[in-house]
C-alpha cells in the first residue's frame, strides 16, 4: 500500500524510511518538511508528529507512524522484495540483538558526530569540536566490538542481510565516507560489510535524498 512519506529529504531518518520502502519496492511520495524553517513545531505537523521531529507516514487507508525505525519495520511487512525481519525464533532474536547494536552502540555516536558537524553548522551552530573528539574516540572503540562480531558472519543477524544492517545507512554514510571517520581500513570485517550494504540498489537510489 502506498504511502505520503513527511519529512525532509536530507535527514538521515527520512532517508532510512525511504531506503526500506525501495528495498521492499513500496511506493510512496515526500512531502517535504521545511525543518529548517521550523515547520516540524508547528500544530499542522504536531498533530501528526507530536515530538517535533521527522519523519512520518500517512497511508492511503489513513493509518499514520512515526519513528523511523518503526515506520522500517512495519514497511518491511508490505510490498515484495529480501526479507529483513528473520521469522524462525533464534533468528529473530539474533536480530533484535543486531537491532540493538545499531540503536545502542553506534546510533549515540553517529548521531552526535552528525549533529556536530552537519546539523549545528546547518542552524547556524557552533561546532563543539572537543564533543567531535571524544564521539569519534568512542565510535573508534565500538567499531572494534563489530570487527569482532563481523569476523565471524556476514551480517550483524547472521548470513543474511536484516534491517539491523541497513538501518546503519544513513548515518554511516555521512560518518564513514562524507566525514572520514571510523578507520575502516584497519578493520577488514567491517570495510568488507559496509561495501557490502552500502552498495545496494536500494541505498544507492535514496543516498543523496529520499
Amino acid at each position: 500500500m502506498a504511502f505520503t512519506l513527511h519529512g525532509s529529504s536530507e535527514f538521515t531518518c527520512t532517508r532510512r524510511v525511504a531506503l526500506i520502502a525501495k528495498e521492499r519496492n513500496v511506493p510512496y511520495r515526500l512531502i517535504t518538511v521545511d525543518v529548517k524553517g521550523g515547520e516540524h513545531k508547528q500544530p499542522a505537523h504536531l498533530k501528526h508528529q507530536p515530538f517535533g521531529q521527522v519523519p512520518y507516514i500517512i497511508q492511503e487507508d489513513g493509518f499514520e507512524l512515526f519513528e523511523s525505525r518503526a515506520i522500517g519495520r512495519y514497511i518491511a511487512t508490505l510490498g515484495s522484495g529480501p526479507e529483513l525481519i528473520p521469522t524462525e525464533p533464534k533468528a529473530h532474536a539474533k536480530f533484535e540483538q543486531a537491532a540493538g547494536i545499531e540503536y545502542a552502540q553506534f546510533d549515540p555516536v553517529a548521531n552526535g558526530i552528525v549533529k556536530e558537524k552537519i546539523y549545528k553548522p546547518f542552524f547556524e551552530v557552533a561546532t563543539d569540536e572537543t564533543k567531535v573528539q571524544e564521539l569519534t574516540a568512542q565510535l573508534e572503540s565500538k567499531l572494534d566490538g563489530y570487527e569482532t562480531l563481523l569476523s565471524k558472519q556476514k551480517y550483524l543477524a547472521g548470513n543474511e542481510v536484516t534491517l539491523a544492517d541497513l538501518f546503519h545507512l544513513p548515518y554511516g554514510s555521512i560518518v564513514f565516507e562524507e566525514l572520514g571517520y571510523g578507520s575502516l581500513d584497519k578493520r577488514l570485517n567491517v570495510k568488507r560489510w559496509w561495501k557490502d550494504i552500502s552498495s545496494r540498489p536500494a541505498w544507492q537510489a535514496v543516498k543523496e535524498g529520499a
